[in-house]
């Protein structure tokens, strides 16, 4: 495993008079992250100044900078508003309004980040390190979520085909595995007698579809960092598939030769499959799925709009399932 420790001193062991100002903080993170990318990844010692909460993770400049793509230019963008009011974060209860009202109690800095399985790259890696190197682009995708409505969100990251060539999974690796936060005491949906998932929420890929081009790793969304509530500090963005497999507020990833039951494999298998492809033509069974209604939308204006095949992302992935039933692979 490549690393590099990094010990952080605790506040109460610091004077007023040793303080960093937050310029001089700031270019010092800079510095940080990029000797992390010269080391290749970096592992997580401690915890993080405060001066982080005004840019975490240090990515504001990255932000700002990140290459316009032409991923979606003909798309309407949803509203700021409804994307990060309107969410499926079941962590923080499972009404729409749930996470905005709750996910603020979720400490996402400092980050780290547990990697497992079949790889050179292992072990517990500060976030900052497991970004460096990585140029951020904007992405306008569509996301379709399962109980049939979607948003169209301008999303900021790298290909996850990035990170995995980061990591050098071993010829044993076939799937790559994703794990959400697993904190009761800052998650209030954790262990609640109502929620039928089991924590922590897992998701997972198929190598081949995990290091498609499409396949992306956001830290921010609208020209800022994430919102708690939709993922922060660390998220996978899967256009063509439904919302659930983008997994959010990631801490694991683990590569296997096999493949393992998901989180809503677990709660529900004849409703929820591995592959999870948007597909018009498999209604679930408590509702249909051939149309959507793309946010924002209203009783009086329902902004109701046709499904299409793999969320209209088609013609780059049908080739990823060839010869397969998509009937019985859903």
């Amino acid at each position: 495993m490549l690393s590099m420790l990094i010990k952080v001193a605790k506040a109460s062991d610091v004077l007023s008079s040793e303080i960093t100002s937050e310029s001089v903080y700031l270019k010092r993170r800079q510095l940080l992250t990029g000797l992390a990318a010269g080391a290749g990844l970096a592992l997580s010692g401690g915890g993080m100044s405060a001066f982080a909460a005004s840019d975490p993770h240090g990515l504001s400049s990255r932000i700002s900078g990140a290459a316009k793509t032409a991923y979606g230019k003909e798309e309407e963008l949803t509203p700021f508003k409804s994307a990060s009011t309107y969410n499926n974060f079941y962590e923080f209860g499972t009404e729409k309004s749930d996470p905005a009202e709750y996910a603020h109690k979720m400490v996402t800095d400092p980050w780290s980040v547990s990697v497992e399985g079949h790889a050179e790259n292992t072990g517990v890696f500060h976030l900052e390190g497991l970004l460096s190197g990585f140029d951020l682009e904007e992405r306008i995708y569509r996301l379709r979520c399962v109980e049939a409505w979607s948003m169209v969100i301008p999303w900021l990251g790298f290909p996850l085909a990035q990170l995995i060539k980061k990591l050098k999974p071993s010829s044993k690796a076939k799937y790559v595995f994703f794990e959400t936060l697993n904190a009761p005491d800052q998650m209030r949906g954790v262990g609640s007698y109502f929620s039928s998932i089991e924590w922590p929420y897992i998701e997972g890929l198929r190598i081949d579809e995990a290091t498609h081009p499409l396949a992306f790793m956001a830290v921010g969304m609208y020209g800022k960092s994430l919102p708690n509530q939709n993922g922060a500090p660390f998220r996978l963005v899967m256009p063509w598939k439904y919302g659930f497999k983008s997994i959010k507020s990631i801490v694991k990833i683990r590569f296997t030769d096999k493949p393992e039951l998901t989180s809503w494999q677990k709660a529900g298998p004849k409703e929820y499959g591995f592959y999870s492809n948007v597909n018009p033509g498999v209604d679930h069974p408590r509702w249909s799925q051939k149309t959507e209604r793309r946010l924002p939308n209203s009783l009086f204006s329902p902004n109701r709009i046709d499904t299409r095949m793999y969320n209209g992302y088609g013609e780059e992935v049908a080739s990823l399932y060839a010869g397969m039933d998509l009937t019985k692979n859903y």
